[in-house]
């Protein structure tokens, strides 16, 4: 089989997710301690013992869902004797799983992939007043659509407002982002033409929109000092759905993310025109691999989050 790893986003996190891992492994303790230690504030705890609401709060989610990711991957290769590079043809990531994904494959140590996650959750968090942001999902909707219903619903009564399409993560499901009264409006236009489901999403702010591009000016000025190493398999990137291996390339299309489209569904289809026949999705949940079961149903699809997942996978690599 033809490999991908892939690497969850915000969303996936949960109080307790890495505790077992920590429990059983010194290869995991190892990269929670390391988290800790750069961030300077113990968030293994926090991830192992809540309370929900801090662990939630975006600053904390994005370095603690990267640092369960990427224990599963330490513990993955100690177990199994092996490499990502030789078990992996690409890896990507959903969102701030892109750094995930990067810190895996060789392109940035873990503490700084933990610092830089820090300072992007709290960039996007102060980028967008409380309460003037939302975002919503549309289920049943092709990305076509959903840009045209965005499209629409940006014509305000006070004017031009943002909504935009924030994650098209295929199966019909297109996430949209924005200006709080713009998405309501593109929330009741689609429920208007029949759109399956249309719901605000419980989230602190509107990602992967215009609104985000103070948070993308100041991921452009701490990446221009950030060590970027060229991946040792390629990554599959959000903003262009497309391979990246150059580090100066790599860096622009961690700007541009901020404020562009998650391509997840073009992210997957490149993957499967690669050869790509399995997905490993490594860290906290099982999103993606629900996902890929849509996406790619022919492909394998498999998570490892768990020391019981993680010796499934090892009997499949």
């Amino acid at each position: 089989m033809v490999h991908a790893f892939i690497f969850p986003g915000q969303g996936s996190q949960s109080v307790g997710m890495g505790r077992d891992l920590a429990a059983a492994f010194a290869a995991a303790r190892e990269v929670f301690e390391e988290v800790d230690e750069t961030l300077r504030q113990k968030l293994s705890k926090l991830m192992f013992e809540g309370p929900a609401e801090e662990l939630t709060l975006t600053g904390n989610a994005q370095p603690a869902l990267m640092a369960v990711s990427l224990a599963a991957l330490r513990v993955l290769e100690h177990e199994g004797g092996f490499s990502l590079k030789q078990k992996a043809a690409v890896v990507a990531g959903h969102s701030l799983g892109e750094y995930s994904a990067l810190c895996a494959a060789g392109a940035l140590p873990v503490g700084e992939t933990a610092r830089l996650l820090r300072l992007r959750g709290e960039a996007m968090q102060k980028a967008v007043p409380a309460g003037e942001g939302a975002m919503a999902a549309l289920i049943g909707v092709e990305l076509a659509q959903a840009a045209e219903i965005c499209g629409e619903a940006a014509e305000g009564p006070e004017g031009q407002e943002v909504v935009e399409t924030a994650n098209d993560n295929g199966g019909g499901q297109v996430v949209i982002s924005g200006h709080r009264p713009a998405v309501e409006r593109a929330v009741e236009l689609a429920k208007a033409r029949g759109v399956r489901r249309a719901m605000l999403l419980p989230v602190s702010a509107p990602f992967h929109c215009a609104l985000m591009a103070p948070a993308a000016e100041a991921m452009a000025t701490a990446l221009e000092t950030a060590a970027i190493q060229p991946p040792v398999v390629p990554l599959i990137a959000n903003a262009s759905a497309a391979k990246a291996t150059d580090p100066a390339r790599i860096r622009d299309l961690l700007v541009e993310q901020v404020t562009a489209t998650v391509r997840w569904r073009e992210s997957v289809a490149t993957m499967t025109a690669l050869g790509v026949d399995s997905f490993l999705e490594l860290g906290a949940g099982r999103v993606l691999t629900g996902l890929g079961k849509r996406l790619a149903p022919d492909a394998h699809a498999m998570a490892a989050g768990t020391p019981a997942e993680i010796e499934d996978v090892l009997k499949t690599l």
